[in-house]
């Protein structure tokens, strides 16, 4: 039955093939998925800061935290060979990074380049520049640049300091309180990360709650962190000191969302995802999920290293129609793309909203979502903030474009499993960026 499923490579992009035979496929047996992509930034990046050394256990070997090490690598970390068994971080000291003699490059990862500038731009009597590859350049970065700048930061960019490349004049931050108009952790954790040089307090207030994986990671390496959840604040003092620790890296949740979809929407199917992070403020995924009617089982429950724990099982099931909007839109911005696949099987209309933000992802992901499903026969209606998915069209296989984004490679992939013929992804690549094993994880779930 694997060979259903073919990778063909030419000499500038891949493609993936999925071939659905008449009498369907499902997915069966036990799934490790990779390394939380956030937690894996974070572990070299404070590990980079921090004195002493730092030992990460399960990183994600995605092209994302290999942007992340070769930066700091670039700046006088001594980061060891990237694996998922043991990586070993020599860090330099909050304070102590060496002006880089060369352009510093974040490849496609937005979080590389967004908390970097944070720490960058605390760093005095150093000049940074950093860029991206062409996705990356066109992303927004004056949500990071502006609050940075009422910190007293220098930083000079294309289209009045938001694009990519900027360059970077390292300075003696002071303390802000920052109210966020976005309820996004890059830009918390951008804010809170120059603030670990200031001189005082530094607040980031949001409107909703987002992941909280820098606040954990921060308290972890010994930053004095405080968090209000009634006011969504956290506060952290400055001149820090950071020491070195082991952080295990569990299994990125945003990566176990494809088969928590699959596994609902594809017939006969019963998949257990291992080792998934199950971190209370990138749940939403489950939730919705569960409001869809998934058949969704939490086992194994337990803490590894200050971020809860578990075993997903999954088992096909009928899925209805739902609303995915306001505050649990943080919690799940990566998870909507494989979202609007799980609502084109569901019965009713699926309304996504307050989702505005998936404009400026690695793709527009509303645009190329709405329409390559459609290109296959579903019923995605854009909306200014979002998506209005009709359930219940058949599918049917034909050809399909990743934009070079990695969610929607992996989310395509997901939806032609229930497309009838032949289904080909062009630029299916990009899955690397998050997923390398994804083609391989598929072919060995798919069963007789």
């Amino acid at each position: 039955m694997s060979s259903a499923i073919e990778l063909r490579v030419t000499d500038t992009h891949h493609d993936l093939v999925i071939q659905r035979p008449a009498g369907g496929v499902s997915l069966q047996g036990r799934i490790r998925i990779p390394g939380d992509k956030s937690i894996s930034h974070r572990a070299l990046m404070l590990g980079a800061l921090a004195q002493g050394e730092t030992i990460i256990r399960g990183l994600l070997l995605g092209e994302d935290p290999r942007s992340t090490a070769e930066c700091f690598r670039a700046m006088g970390a001594e980061i060891s060979e990237l694996n998922t068994e043991e990586v070993r971080v020599k860090g330099i000291g909050l304070g102590n990074l060496i002006e880089p003699v060369d352009v510093l490059n974040a490849g496609n990862s937005g979080t590389t380049l967004r908390l970097m500038l944070g720490i960058l731009a605390s760093h005095p009597d150093r000049f940074f520049t950093v860029t991206g590859d062409s996705s990356l350049r066109s992303r927004p970065m004056s949500r990071v640049v502006k609050p940075l700048q009422q910190m007293g930061a220098q930083i000079w960019g294309r289209k009045q300091n938001s694009l990519a490349p900027l360059a970077i004049q390292g300075q003696a931050l002071k303390p802000i309180h920052y109210h966020s108009p976005i309820a996004s952790a890059q830009v918390k954790s951008c804010i809170l990360l120059a603030g670990l040089m200031t001189d005082g307090q530094t607040t980031v207030t949001e409107p909703a709650l987002s992941r909280d994986h820098s606040e954990r990671m921060l308290r972890a390496f010994g930053a004095d962190l405080t968090v209000d959840p009634e006011t969504n604040s956290v506060t952290v003092t400055g001149q820090a000191k950071l020491t070195g620790q082991t952080v295990i890296v569990p299994g990125d949740i945003s990566s176990a969302a494809f088969w928590l979809v699959a596994g609902a929407i594809v017939p006969d199917s019963d998949l257990t995802i291992e080792n998934v992070g199950i971190n209370p403020t990138r749940t939403g995924v489950l939730e919705i999920l569960e409001r869809m009617g998934a058949d969704i089982t939490i086992e194994n429950s337990r803490e590894v290293a200050g971020e809860p724990v578990a075993d997903l099982r999954v088992r096909h099931s009928k899925l209805k129609a739902c609303e995915i909007s306001g505050n649990v839109i943080p919690r799940l911005i990566d998870e909507i793309p494989i979202l609007a696949v799980a609502a084109v099987f569901a019965e009713g209309t699926t309304i996504v909203k307050d989702a505005e933000e998936l404009r400026v992802k690695e793709s527009d992901r509303i645009t190329v979502m709405a329409t390559q499903l459609n290109q296959m026969g579903a019923s995605v209606r854009e909306l200014p903030d979002g998506m209005e998915i009709t359930g219940g069209t058949a599918l049917k296989g034909t050809e399909v474009d990743s934009h070079t984004d990695h969610r929607i490679a992996m989310s395509l992939a997901i939806a032609a499993l229930n497309a009838a013929g032949t289904t080909t992804i062009h630029r299916a690549e990009a899955a690397a960026i998050s997923y390398p094993d994804f083609t391989a994880t598929l072919q060995q779930a798919i069963a007789r």
